[in-house]
């Protein structure tokens, strides 16, 4: 029998707002409806392996702080491989979250040879295999690790070397076929170092063209072994290097058309990636969302005062009222859901304060959801912003819409037409209308 890794913590429940204890829901009833559809299926909340369970507490001014009991109980990596799945499953479990997301490295150990790590998966992946069928859990989307080893300090699809994008091939077509076997729903490519941190030796034009040509054959391993996943690209500007070519939503979906990967591909957007590239998670996920490539989200946030990718849990009621504002404007998740791509703070050492950060994100979630479904149905904004575009739906409008005027024409209409008047954009009401929601 496993080892309870959560003895102190029972099944996580729906309380309601007035209940005062820290391991109970307040706000995120998963069975509550808001919207015609209940929050669980609003959100398809997944957690994830690599901050939940192999994340110490290191930063970059120090080693970690955590010796979590599922990575300590064994001398043998294999043997915490598979402690730490044990604790997975109690945790998401306990939870009652029913999606999760890992990298191939997180799961299991990496061996001295490219079989043996090969082998070592197999292992561990039989065994989460498992387990969601006995918890009826399942796997939102799995990824490679292609950034930690140092064979890939100079990119892995992108390296100068051709026997590292060789051995990352490799390495990526093993994850696929593991992600399949545990019938994931989506796969994740986030280039953690596929960019450079100096232009003078780097030849550009070829780095794109390389990656290009990789995530083409993953589309083809893709349709030869049969995986009806989503494909997801991760944006993210930075850090750790200088430049990563999946710089933000638009770079990324300018890469998408220029190698003919636009319809096998969606975004998996991150809140503080996007903050990293000087945008809001507002902005991303609305460029994605308007262009048809919002697959999946991985929700964290940075703290404003930092420099870095601080992975924090979202805690801000604004910030989720506006993603769920987009999430509902656009119809929901078609594809893959929300991962909490986060991690406990690295004081925070005690198992329990796992549940404490995930409970919280959620609650978070559940109250934005509320708020933007009380947005929405009201119509207030939604009016405002359609009284501010109403022009284009009458005659003038619909003409340059339909492409019906050129230059000429719209010069002759100007010059025989009075001065367009300024009108307002009603930015200070819209924001007072929100924060009546709030």
């Amino acid at each position: 029998m496993a080892r309870e890794y959560f003895p102190g913590v029972s099944a996580i429940r729906y309380e309601g707002p007035d209940s005062k204890n820290p391991l109970a829901f307040k706000h995120y009833n998963p069975k509550e409806k808001v919207a015609g559809k209940s929050m669980a299926d609003h959100f398809r909340f997944a957690a994830c392996y690599w901050h939940c369970m192999k994340n110490g507490g290191g930063d970059p001014f120090g080693p970690g702080t955590r010796n979590m009991p599922w990575n300590t109980a064994s001398s043998d990596p294999m043997g915490v491989a598979r402690d730490t799945m044990d604790a997975m499953f109690e945790f998401l479990t306990k939870l009652g979250v029913k999606f999760w997301c890992f990298h191939d490295r997180d799961i299991a150990p990496e061996g001295r040879t490219l079989a043996e790590s090969h082998r070592n998966l197999d292992q561990i992946v039989a065994i989460a295999k498992k387990k969601q069928i006995e918890t009826g859990t399942q796997l939102l989307w799995g990824t490679a690790n292609l950034f930690s080893n140092p064979r890939y300090m100079s990119g892995a699809a992108t390296s100068p070397f051709p026997e590292v994008f060789a051995y990352a091939a490799a390495q990526v077509k093993k994850a696929m076929e593991v992600t399949h076997e545990l019938k994931g729903q989506g796969y994740t490519f986030w280039g953690g170092r596929e960019g450079y941190d100096m232009l003078l030796n780097t030849d550009m034009k070829r780095e794109l063209d390389h990656l290009g040509a990789f995530l083409n054959m993953a589309v083809d391993f893709k349709k030869k072994i049969g995986f009806k996943g989503q494909f997801y690209i991760e944006p993210k500007p930075k850090e750790p290097t200088k430049h990563q070519y999946d710089f933000d939503a638009a770079a990324c979906h300018a890469f998408l058309m220029t190698y003919g990967l636009v319809n096998d591909f969606k975004l998996n957007i991150e809140a503080n990636h996007a903050t990293l590239a000087g945008h809001s998670m507002h902005h991303d996920l609305e460029y994605a969302a308007s262009n048809g490539i919002l697959g999946s989200i991985d929700a964290n946030r940075g703290d404003e005062l930092l420099g870095w990718d601080t992975d924090q849990f979202p805690t801000s009621i604004y910030e989720t009222t506006l993603v769920s504002l987009v999430l509902l404007k656009h119809g929901g998740f078609k594809t893959g859901g929300l991962n909490f791509d986060a991690k406990v703070r690295r004081q925070s050492v005690d198992p329990v304060d796992l549940f404490y950060a995930h409970i919280g994100g959620m609650d978070a979630f559940a109250r934005g959801l509320k708020i933007a479904a009380r947005c929405v149905k009201d119509g207030r904004i939604e009016k405002l912003v359609r009284d501010r575009y109403n022009g284009w739906g009458k005659d003038l409008g619909k003409k340059i819409e339909a492409g019906k005027l050129d230059f000429t024409a719209l010069e002759k209409i100007a010059l025989s037409s009075p001065e367009p008047e300024a009108r307002s954009g009603r930015q200070e009401l819209i924001e007072n209308i929100l924060n009546e929601y709030i």
